[in-house]
């Protein structure tokens, strides 16, 4: 079968596709594309004998190569077929019945595809609290990398770059860059009493990939875990991501606060932030530390313990870690570089029991195939150099004074109508408000002006114990911002506190 139309089917099309020869596809793309699109579109049947590629030149007015081209490409994608003796056909490609629908999801409908998500997927979107705002007044646990030693960083890269060692740049270990975990082993041991070597210490990307591996390792889909209220938002979803139900566990001013009746029934995990309540801040006390490691020996609990930014702690010494009084390997340790390098590095730590480590290395490259061989050779360096430590101490220094600031700022305006929680440690303080005051509605609005201000009530699983108040970060935020931006802040505030204007 032939179609005698076709050269004008084609001119046509050429015409429309881009009458601006600016914008306009090289020739031959076009006809080879518009060809397809009519073939996809069933407007040139199967069986079709298409002109040979010199008459269709001509037809055309283009060159032989053009029509050549597009003829060519169409036959390696299957799109056309040639005949030997007989010339080029438009393939059968049209499949073969589809039985009818029996039973699934309908049809997709919205155009966002959010009907197709499964009921865990939909779930994870519905909670998310994640921003596209990530650096700016006052995003909370966010260090300044703008005064990252970028200098020496860049010295230890091209040391490595020098050497061109193959090893770098392919699959990593299992576990992490060797020295990378010996030098993590040796920092914890000094710095938060961390009992561990080389071996127990796992290089991962983070925080919320430590939480999976171990969720996937030594938990199944129905399991429960413990997660304090309010809790880092990121904890939740991973949790649920693998069918494990996070529940949730009240916090005081002594950490997770657990009642008989939560303590008859045992979950898999305990999920825990115990040297600086994520967000609240406060510190869990040596009693509760004491109930939680005797409970999950007891009951064979595994204890996730994220230590996201214990070095930052302003007039005392950081405290030591949970694992560090652990006698019965039930503690996984988890910690991130993160807060104290930078979070594009995208690079954390994990250190689980001896009896598990070969296990989790073998898991963690099963899983996510190590990679990063260049960058954890340079954090390796960076720490065994000395810089890692010459960096926390100066950091430390700066981010308390922003503190101060922040502090100051809030005093300001609020006076003791505010309460502040907090302020002792890491990168970001809690604004408690009163239980009218609306801090949804504040963050909204402070977004609108350019200011970051996550509402406490989102990290909350139970509403009916929900507090109201604002996370503010301060360490990414220079001192002379920090009032002025404050201020605005403030002023926002206050057109939403609840009975009466303050300050």
């Amino acid at each position: 079968m032939r179609i005698a139309s076709l050269p004008e089917f084609l001119l046509l099309r050429i015409e429309r596709a881009a009458p601006d020869a600016r914008t306009r596809k090289p020739l031959n793309r076009q006809l080879y594309q518009i060809i397809r699109d009519a073939i996809l579109a069933q407007q040139l049947p199967a069986g079709l004998q298409l002109p040979s590629s010199r008459d269709l030149a001509r037809e055309l007015a283009l060159s032989r190569n053009t029509v050549t081209y597009a003829y060519e490409q169409l036959i390696a994608e299957g799109y056309l077929e040639t005949r030997a003796g007989a010339g080029t056909f438009i393939a059968d490609t049209t499949p073969d019945q589809i039985p009818a629908a029996t039973g699934g999801k309908a049809a997709l409908t919205d155009p966002s595809g959010a009907s197709e998500l499964s009921a865990r997927g939909a779930q994870l979107l519905r909670h998310a609290g994640v921003s596209n705002l990530q650096w700016g007044a006052f995003m909370p646990g966010v260090p300044d990398v703008t005064l990252f030693p970028n200098k020496i960083w860049s010295r230890l890269q091209n040391k490595h770059w020098r050497r061109s060692r193959a090893e770098l740049l392919t699959y990593g270990e299992g576990g992490g860059y060797p020295p990378l975990r010996a030098a993590v082993a040796e920092y914890l041991r000094m710095a938060r009493s961390v009992n561990c070597d080389a071996s127990q210490v796992l290089i991962t990307t983070g925080i919320h990939q430590s939480i999976d591996l171990a969720a996937k390792l030594l938990g199944e889909a129905g399991d429960r875990a413990w997660v304090e209220d309010p809790c880092y938002w990121g904890t939740r979803s991973v949790l649920n991501s693998l069918g494990i139900k996070p529940v949730p566990i009240a916090v005081d001013a002594e950490g997770l606060q657990l009642r008989p009746k939560d303590l008859r029934h045992p979950p898999r995990f305990i999920h825990v932030t115990p040297s600086h309540q994520y967000p609240l801040g406060m510190v869990m006390s040596l009693s509760r530390r004491r109930l939680l490691l005797e409970y999950a020996a007891a009951h064979k609990v595994w204890i996730m313990e994220d230590d996201y930014d214990s070095e930052f702690r302003y007039g005392s010494r950081p405290l030591a870690s949970l694992q560090g009084m652990d006698s019965q390997d039930r503690v996984l340790y988890m910690g991130t570089f993160s807060k104290t390098l930078f979070p594009g590095l995208r690079i954390g730590f994990m250190v689980v029991p001896q009896s598990l480590a070969e296990s989790f290395a073998t898991g963690l490259s099963e899983l996510y195939r190590g990679g990063q061989g260049f960058a954890q050779a340079v954090v390796a360096d960076f720490m065994t150099e000395g810089h890692f430590a010459s960096h926390i101490r100066r950091m430390r220094l700066l981010y308390a004074e922003r503190l101060r600031l922040l502090q100051e700022a809030i005093n300001r305006h609020f006076g003791d109508s505010v309460r502040i929680t907090g302020g002792e440690a890491g990168l970001h303080l809690a604004l408690g408000l009163p239980d009218g005051c609306d801090d949804l509605a504040i963050s909204r609005e402070a977004a609108a002006q350019g200011i970051i201000a996550r509402p406490l009530f989102r990290y909350y699983m139970n509403p009916a114990t929900a507090q109201r108040g604002l996370l503010l970060g301060y360490a990414c935020v220079p001192e002379q911002q920090i009032g002025p931006i404050f201020e605005r802040l403030a002023g926002i505030i206050k057109r939403h506190w609840p009975a009466r204007k303050v300050g």
